[in-house]
């Protein structure tokens, strides 16, 4: 056990940005995070503790580098982490589950769910689709598409957002 306000064990802290490492491939495959974030992202892996050789270069990488070479460099560098790259479709499922912790959350209104491509996710349970189902392609179809009018579409949604982030977890984590 460390006392208050001592640093963490080293082994603790690469757990830790091994564990931050992994859900930034997976945020990164869903296309939530920037090339341009990965430099600054893999800076604070080095300080969490992670060393290997790519995710310093990527570290040192500025922000306006070209994104190709940014990319190149992150997926070397979780390669050498021994961090796999989550499959896409698996990615974006984590990041459905986001989406409704964040509505749950009132991060984000459920109008803002309609300006992203969210109803083309392929959900595989019964919770996904349900939340998916509810999502229409642009905010103004909402009546149209759903046949519901906006105070019971999000009534609805908030629902299906509770049911999603309920359920078991899928997949490896992200």
């Amino acid at each position: 056990m460390r006392a208050a306000g001592t640093t963490p064990e080293p082994e603790s802290s690469t757990r830790s940005g091994l564990t931050s490492l992994g859900e930034t491939a997976c945020r990164y495959q869903a296309d939530e995070i920037r090339p341009e974030d990965l430099p600054m992202i893999a800076a604070e892996a080095l300080a969490a503790g992670l060393d290997t050789p790519t995710l310093c270069e990527l570290a040192g990488l500025p922000r306006n580098a070209d994104a190709r070479d940014i990319r190149d460099a992150f997926e070397q560098a979780l390669s050498e982490s021994g961090i796999e790259l989550p499959d896409p479709g698996l990615a974006r499922r984590h990041a459905l589950r986001r989406l409704a912790a964040r509505l749950i959350n009132g991060e984000i209104a459920a109008a803002d769910l309609a300006t992203d491509d969210w109803w083309e996710t392929e959900a595989e349970t019964i919770e996904e689709r349900s939340f998916v189902s509810l999502i229409p392609q642009c905010g103004c179809c909402i009546e149209y598409t759903l046949g519901l009018d906006q105070r019971t579409w999000a009534a609805e949604l908030r629902i299906a957002a509770h049911a999603l982030t309920s359920s078991p977890p899928i997949g490896p984590g992200c």
